[in-house]
C-alpha cells in the first residue's frame, strides 16, 4: 500500500462517488413506485448524454438550453417506455416485467448506435477545467505536509450530483407525488383503492428517471468523454443501490460514496492485481456487506406473515 497517496486517492474516490449516487438514484425512483429493477437506466444516460452532445455540438445550441432540451427529450422517453412497454405487461409475474427492462436497454443501446454511431466524442466541459484545487492536510510524509490535488470537473460534478441527491430526496419525502409513489410502491391495488392513479405514478417515475440519467450522463461524460459504453457505469450503480438498501435514498448515497472509496482505494495498491480490480471492488463490497446484512446498511428488514 502506498500510503502516501492513499488520502489523495481515497478523496477522489469519494468525490467519483457522488455521480455514482446520482445515477443509483434513478434506479431507486423505479423501485420505489413500481417494485421494478430497471435494468435499463445505463442506457437512459448514455442516450440523455448523446442527446446533449447532438444539441450542443451538431446543432451548436447554447450547451445550458442543449442540457434542458436533452432532459426533456429524456422525461418523455421515460413517460412513453412506460406507456408503450411497461403498461402492456401490467398483471404478469414480476420476472417478465424485469426480464422487460433488460431486453429495452440492449434495444436502447442498439439504437443508440444504429442513431448516433459508436465513435469517441468530446463532450463540451461544463465546469472550468482550470488549475486544480489544493488542500494541504494536517498529515506529514518524510517531514512534509501531504496536498491534495482535486479537479474542477470531480469537485463540481460530486457538488451538482449531492444537490440533485437532495431534491429528489425532498421530492419523495413532502411533496404530495413523491409521498403516493412511496405508498404506490408499498401495495398496487391498496394504493389504487385509495384514489391513487397509480398508472399516472409510473409515468411520472419514469419520466424522473430519464430526466436522473441525463444528469448523471453529462456529469459523466464531461469528465471522461462519451462513447457506448458510458452505460457500463451502470454496472456499478447496481451495487450501490444494494448496498445502501433498495427502498433507501440515504442508504444510495451511502452506497455510491463506498463504492467510489472502494475504487479509489484498490489504486493505491502496489500489487498489480488488486490495482487492477476496480471494475470488480462494488460487487466485492456487496458481498461483504450483504452477507452481514442482507437488506443493506439502510434498507428496511420485512417481516410478512406466511
Amino acid at each position: 500500500m502506498n500510503w502516501q497517496l492513499l488520502p489523495q486517492f481515497a478523496l477522489t474516490g469519494i468525490l467519483a462517488g457522488g455521480p455514482i449516487a446520482l445515477i443509483a438514484l434513478g434506479l431507486v425512483l423505479i423501485f420505489k413506485s413500481s417494485y421494478i429493477f430497471n435494468f435499463a437506466q445505463g442506457q437512459l444516460l448514455l442516450l440523455g448524454a448523446l442527446f446533449t452532445w447532438y444539441f450542443s455540438i451538431e446543432l451548436e445550441l447554447n450547451l445550458w438550453l442543449s442540457i434542458f432540451l436533452a432532459v426533456a427529450v429524456m422525461a418523455l422517453i421515460g413517460f412513453a417506455i412506460e406507456r408503450f412497454a411497461l403498461r402492456p405487461m401490467t398483471g404478469q409475474p414480476l420476472l417478465s416485467i424485469i426480464l422487460m427492462t433488460l431486453g429495452l436497454s440492449q434495444a436502447l443501446q442498439g439504437l443508440a448506435l444504429l442513431v448516433f454511431g459508436g465513435a469517441q466524442r468530446n463532450f463540451p466541459q461544463i465546469f472550468s477545467a482550470g488549475d486544480p484545487y489544493k488542500i494541504t492536510t494536517p498529515l506529514v510524509h518524510e517531514g512534509n505536509n501531504i496536498i491534495l490535488i482535486l479537479k474542477q470537473n470531480l469537485v463540481w460534478s460530486f457538488v451538482v450530483a449531492v444537490i440533485g441527491v437532495i431534491i429528489i430526496g425532498g421530492f419523495f419525502q413532502y411533496t404530495r407525488t413523491g409521498l403516493a409513489m412511496r405508498a404506490t410502491s408499498e401495495d398496487h391495488e391498496l394504493a389504487q383503492s385509495t384514489g391513487l392513479r397509480i398508472r399516472r405514478i409510473f409515468g411520472i417515475s419514469w419520466g424522473l428517471a430519464g430526466v436522473v440519467a441525463t444528469v448523471g450522463g453529462v456529469l459523466l461524460a464531461t469528465s471522461s468523454g462519451l462513447d457506448l459504453s458510458l452505460s457500463l457505469v451502470v454496472l456499478a450503480a447496481f451495487p450501490a443501490v444494494l448496498l445502501g438498501g433498495l427502498d433507501s435514498i440515504p442508504g444510495t448515497v451511502a452506497g455510491g460514496l463506498l463504492i467510489g472509496l472502494s475504487q479509489g482505494l484498490v489504486k493505491v495498491s502496489k500489487v498489480p492485481i488488486v490495482r487492477n480490480s476496480a471494475e470488480i471492488m462494488p460487487y466485492v463490497v456487496l458481498m461483504i456487506v450483504l452477507l452481514i446484512r442482507p437488506e443493506g446498511l439502510f434498507g428496511q428488514k420485512r417481516i410478512e406473515r406466511i
